[in-house]
């Protein structure tokens, strides 16, 4: 009998048990209380009284024991508050990379192939004739057997040069990515919680370049008045303060940091709304104009543009605000250094970063 046959769901083996359900809420409400564990407990509770997730036999207290004895949450004995563990974090990031790149083919671990034979790298299915020079290790010694067989028969078999076969390999290649997060005040303003979604795309980042890439590099950096670098395990804490936007502070460390790597590719991404607004002089003093786009601070963002240009270091500017003033300036930026830029809502910035990332690995030795 051909056809479908429909059946009540009954959960299995495969259901989540109720505890990772909530670990999976938990992690969420991380994100936005910027790893705080007691403020996100207590709109975990909230939303348990809404919605009901818990029941007479698994309430939230049984969910924080759980989260204690498997070394998710740790409590501090003084003031009873409760703390993210390293474990954690790295949930927050595994977690970040399956929502935003989940969706995603796997490749293999360790470097991405580029367009370019070469003597090194995964093997592909092209062949040529041996030439002097070739290394012992790109013999297709079964096609060239093969080949002696043909040439000069079974019984006096001899293998010469010409009956050699190459087994070309894909180059591969190494990249070294700094990613330029913006935590000026504006990317909370106007409703739109920009920081977040800016957040879980570096956790994902840097959790697909550490296991998937670990030989690429990745830097992270925040700027706002200032610019300082953040370490991987930091990003869960990340969040906006009463900053202006500094980008050419964020884009001198970022060069600083890409000029010590031994990497031939060298990138910077950039996710910002656009609107640098401050810049530190030498005496100390910062020069600022809330207003955005002063003639002053833009030139200096417009030669930083071009000496990285020099240097062959493409910018990728992730623009997350629709402002058409604010696009201009970007489109000249990104002229200056014969970058590229994205002008793009919060939804597809994961997806748009890790594209970009895979596609400039591939076409530059």
């Amino acid at each position: 009998m051909i056809g479908h046959r429909f059946i009540n769901f009954v959960p299995g083996e495969n259901s989540k048990s109720k505890f990772e359900q909530m670990l999976d809420i938990f992690t969420q409400l991380l994100n936005y209380t910027s790893g705080d564990a007691t403020e996100a407990l207590d709109w975990l509770n909230q939303l348990d009284r809404t919605h009901k997730f818990t029941d007479d036999e698994y309430g939230v207290g049984d969910f924080i024991e759980d989260l204690k004895q498997n070394g998710y949450l740790k409590e501090n004995p003084q003031d009873g508050k409760f703390a993210i563990t390293a474990k954690t974090e790295q949930t927050i990031r595994q977690k970040s990379l399956e929502e935003i790149f989940g969706k995603l083919k796997k490749g293999k671990q360790g470097n991405h192939s580029t367009t370019k034979a070469g003597p090194t790298g995964d093997i592909n299915s092209d062949t040529r004739s041996f030439q002097f020079g070739d290394l012992m290790e790109q013999i297709d010694f079964t096609e060239s057997i093969k080949n002696a067989q043909i040439n000069r028969g079974v019984d006096a078999f001899s293998m010469h040069e010409d009956d050699l076969v190459i087994r070309e390999a894909d180059f591969k290649t190494q990249t070294s990515t700094v990613l330029m997060i913006d935590i000026s005040h504006s990317m909370i303003l106007y409703g739109e919680d920009r920081i977040t979604p800016a957040k879980k795309v570096a956790m994902a980042l840097s959790e697909l370049i550490t296991t998937r890439y670990p030989k690429d590099t990745l830097d992270i950096i925040t700027f706002g008045n200032d610019a300082k670098p953040i370490s991987i395990k930091d990003l869960p804490y990340l969040k906006v303060g009463p900053f202006h936007t500094n980008t050419v502070a964020g884009l001198e460390l970022a060069m600083d940091i890409l000029r010590r790597k031994k990497n031939a590719n060298k990138q910077i991404f950039m996710i910002t709304d656009g609107k640098p607004s401050c810049i530190k002089e030498r005496d100390g003093t910062y020069y600022k104009n809330s207003m955005g786009l002063d003639p002053y601070i833009i030139g200096k963002c417009y030669q930083l543009a071009a000496t990285a240009r020099r240097l062959k270091i493409p910018i990728t500017t992730f623009m997350i605000a629709n402002d058409s003033y604010l696009q201009q300036f970007i489109d000249e930026f990104t002229k200056a250094n014969q970058g590229k830029a994205f002008y793009t809502g919060l939804k597809g910035l994961g997806e748009l970063i890790f594209q970009d990332y895979n596609k400039n690995r591939k076409k530059r030795l």
